[in-house]
């Protein structure tokens, strides 16, 4: 199955590729993507969204920082969307532990049909299972970029749609308890442990019969020098959303970030959305072939912390998706 997935995944690259190329060759088309007229995304912003949520300390759900930080999202959110919901919910770890999980949704234009939902989430890693000092891996970690950067980039984003209308419908879910999965050295037991948030979300929508046009889901957006491949599962369930948001990132000139090369399957939220949700999600997800673990240095370590956030990094984001946003209208 998965050699299957692959090959229709290299059919759908080889095609929109080139489709790309012809249409490069056109002449007499003209560049429509120049009349974009998407507001300015403001990098600092955005890390002063990253930094309150470190603040809080560990976002572990069931932890007092978590709730503290899930009022502070639902205030944010707050002043800039139209609506905003709170979906609680429980749901049971690999451990048993029950855990008070809460989905964030903020929604712009409700009524209107045309929608794009936009994801991140917001809990961070309950234990430091990579960290390099191994009397370290049984303490939470800030995830500050896994998490707190995605939440960053789409506070921001919500902050200058209040702003200016982009003319669709926008919905920002911020996924609760998606990192609560078992360490590599516990024997869990069979079960999805990882996504909980996102799995209950796309189980049960905060809109009965909810549709999109397409997601994009947040994850890992804040390390320096990041490089935003095309996710195996993206490609599979929505390469021309792909094609789309990587063609916007190099028509900005962030091509040597949102590079062109497919690479592994990861299951994220995303993957939920695609398979329980019925809507197209991609994951926009810094990976590292040569970390040893496939991810950041940093990654479920006591090192992802506020320190090795990159406005940069964000601002790449967040000017890409406010371009992809404005262009639908």
């Amino acid at each position: 199955m998965k050699k299957s997935i692959w090959i229709i995944g290299g059919v759908m690259l080889i095609s929109s590729l080139l489709f790309m190329q012809c249409d490069r060759n056109k002449k007499k088309q003209p560049v429509q993507h120049e009349t974009v007229e998407a507001p300015a995304f403001d990098a600092d912003s955005a890390f002063a969204f990253v930094k309150a949520q470190t603040d809080f300390g560990p976002r572990v759900p069931n932890s007092e920082a978590h709730e503290q930080c899930a009022r502070y999202l639902q205030t944010a959110l707050a002043k800039y969307c139209d609506t905003v919901i709170l979906q609680r919910f429980t749901a049971s770890a690999y451990d048993g532990t029950k855990l008070q999980g809460t989905n964030i949704i903020g929604s712009f234009a409700p009524e209107n049909s045309r929608r794009v939902v936009l994801s991140s989430h917001w809990d961070s890693r309950h234990v430091a299972d990579h960290d390099p000092d191994p009397s370290n891996r049984n303490h939470p970690i800030d995830g500050a970029n896994d998490g707190a950067s995605g939440v960053g980039v789409l506070l921001e984003l919500a902050r200058q749609l209040s702003l200016k209308s982009p003319g669709i419908g926008v919905d920002i879910v911020l996924f609760d308890a998606e990192d609560y999965g078992a360490p590599e050295n516990v024997n869990a037991p069979e079960g999805e442990w990882w996504g909980l948030g996102s799995q209950y979300w796309a189980e049960n929508p905060h809109v009965s019969d909810y549709r999109a046009d397409y997601g994009i889901l947040l994850d890992m957006v804040g390390d320096a020098n990041a490089k935003f491949r095309y996710e195996h599962f993206s490609s599979y369930y929505a390469q021309d959303v792909l094609t789309k948001v990587w063609s916007a990132a190099s028509r900005l000139g962030f091509g040597s970030t949102f590079v062109a090369e497919r690479t592994h399957p990861i299951t994220d939220d995303h993957y939920y959305v695609n398979t329980l949700g019925n809507v197209r999600m991609i994951d926009i997800i810094h990976q590292d072939d040569y970390s040893g673990t496939g991810f950041t240095p940093t990654w479920h370590t006591l090192n992802d912390n506020i320190d090795h956030i990159d406005k940069n990094t964000l601002s790449t984001v967040g000017k890409t998706l406010l371009y992809v946003i404005y262009e639908e209208k």
